[in-house]
């Protein structure tokens, strides 16, 4: 299967991509005979790729990754790069290419000391491949020093070394660095497209597939996990309940309660299944002695503690990631009362609890429904400001009742 297989209702995108991998054959192919380079060339040494939630910005950058390290034999007969069966596609895909770096972070933000150590990388020559590719998915997360770090390495890169990276939007990115990439804008995919990769790909059946994609608005990875998962859905059912509970304080308070402790069971699974899995290893490197309780070496404290307070940042992006996607599904439930109060035309996302939609629907107008989406807005926005969750979350529970 083509690497670009998995790039959904990106049909531009997929074009240029794959003129500039060609462009980027050429070039390794006519460095090689020492011949001359190519005019013209569409391929750069630095990408940033922006889009919505859900539009496949990280796949787009690792299908890229993989033509560029393309080696099948039907490039040479005008075959475009990227064919997913050769070595090179294939470990790019597993992210077991030696010379390609997947970055993507489970915490809040990403610091010097890490950006650093990809610069360092990004100035070695190619180990095995044709190019040495560093992939960072969170580019958002950089913090300010960081991505002063990042910038020497994308105004003076090494010759053969390509930087993509990934971000929401352009204003992500420091200036800086945004002006010394070539931009490519992603868009959400149609619902149709979404529900026939998950047909395609995981097997779902098509009214399920359909429902899926049509409940996530066209988001790829949320979709699949609304379709594949059980729980996924329970949890979303329970979240679409929300505004059928804020009819008076004790409500307001409770629903709010019962949102941030869903978030913070979630982060608790995802330490369940890591942490301990991690400190175990990290204590068996160290030479502490078996068990739990085994005796660490000294001098080793430092390093323990440092894994304790990266797992807890992790808790707290987690917890941060399941109220943000609660609130993401909250919004579009006011969208679609929206779009009943206006008599629009627009599909509903949620036609599944129709009777819900049509009675917070007649109980208000569009200029409060308005409010309540704005009140959910602010509440994301609390969130990332480090608001405490449980208080950002009533302040928005009790707007959507007062609205």
């Amino acid at each position: 299967m083509p690497v670009w297989d998995d790039l959904v209702g990106q049909e531009r995108v997929h074009a240029q991509l794959a003129a500039a991998a060609r462009d980027a054959d050429a070039l390794v192919t006519a460095a090689a005979e020492g011949e001359p380079l190519p005019p013209g060339s569409k391929m750069t040494h630095a990408w940033l790729f922006t889009g919505p939630p859900g539009s496949g910005r990280a796949t787009a950058a690792r299908a890229f990754a993989a033509a560029l390290q393309c080696v099948s034999p039907d490039r040479a007969l005008g075959g475009e790069p990227g064919c997913g069966f050769c070595d090179g596609c294939h470990t790019t895909m597993a992210g077991t290419h030696a010379d390609v770096e997947i970055v993507r972070t489970d915490l809040l933000s990403i610091g010097v000391k890490e950006t650093r150590d990809l610069v360092r990388r990004a100035q070695l020559s190619p180990a095995v491949g044709r190019w040495q590719v560093i992939v960072l998915e969170d580019a958002d997360r950089l913090t300010e020093g960081a991505g002063n770090v990042l910038l020497k390495a994308v105004e003076e890169p090494a010759p053969r070394t390509v930087w993509l990276l990934c971000a929401p939007s352009l204003e992500d990115v420091l200036p800086t660095i945004r002006s010394r990439c070539r931009h490519l804008t992603l868009t959400t995919p149609s619902v149709a497209a979404v529900a026939e990769v998950l047909v395609r790909r995981d097997g779902v059946e098509p009214a399920a597939a359909a429902a899926a994609a049509r409940a996530t608005q066209g988001h790829i990875d949320r979709a699949r996990r609304l379709a594949t998962d059980e729980a996924a859905r329970s949890r979303r059912a329970a979240v679409l309940k929300l505004p059928l509970r804020v009819d008076d304080v004790g409500g307001c308070l409770k629903a709010a309660q019962e949102l941030v402790d869903a978030a913070a069971e979630d982060a608790k699974q995802v330490a369940e299944e890591v942490d301990a899995k991690e400190t175990e290893e990290l204590r068996a490197a160290l030479g502490a002695g078996a068990g739990a309780g085994g005796r660490l070496p000294r001098g080793t404290a430092g390093v323990m503690k440092e894994l304790e307070d990266r797992q807890k940042r992790r808790r707290t992006r987690t917890q941060r990631d399941s109220l943000d996607l609660a609130l993401t599904d909250l919004t579009g439930f006011y969208r679609d009362v929206l779009a009943l109060q206006l008599g629009s035309a627009l599909a509903l996302a949620n036609d599944d609890i129709r009777p819900d939609l049509d009675r917070i629907a007649r109980a208000s107008g569009p200029e409060r429904t308005l409010r309540r989406i704005e009140a959910i807005i602010a509440c994301r926005e609390a969130l990332d400001r480090n608001v405490a969750p449980l208080l950002a979350v009533e302040a928005m529970t009790m707007a959507l009742r007062a609205g």
